[in-house]
């Protein structure tokens, strides 16, 4: 089987499932179906939700199986969240990058433990 298309291949406009058929008896049902949300992904922000929804949401894990940073695959799941439909939560979640990058900056020694405290703290 091949995957479902979304998009008009032509014109580009949004495709409309039309039939529907049982694979054992060969029942069909005919009409204007939707598909859901998710189908409005493209299909690398599917995987990047397969592997998030495998990872039980766990960004840490996320960034293991992608090789990835926390800010990467942050932005990558506010681009899922934003292609979906939803609005993006503000100031918390930039704070959280935020610390995560002073965290990550330490690690690379390319801050001082004091320096990396005092930026915490400022936050």
């Amino acid at each position: 089987m091949y995957p479902i298309l979304t998009e008009c291949p032509i014109c580009h406009d949004d495709l409309l499932v039309t039939r529907l058929v049982c694979r054992n008896c060969g029942t069909a049902l005919e009409g204007r179906f939707t598909l859901g949300r998710l189908f409005q992904l493209t299909p690398e922000q599917l995987h990047f939700v397969e592997i998030f929804i495998r990872c039980e949401g766990k960004i840490n894990r996320v960034q293991e199986e992608l090789g990835l940073s926390y800010p990467t695959v942050r932005h990558r799941l506010t681009e899922v969240i934003r292609a979906l439909g939803y609005k993006v939560g503000g100031k918390q979640e930039a704070g959280d990058e935020r610390r995560q990058e002073i965290l990550e900056r330490l690690a690379r020694k390319e801050i001082t433990s004091e320096e990396a405290f005092r930026m915490l703290q400022e936050e």
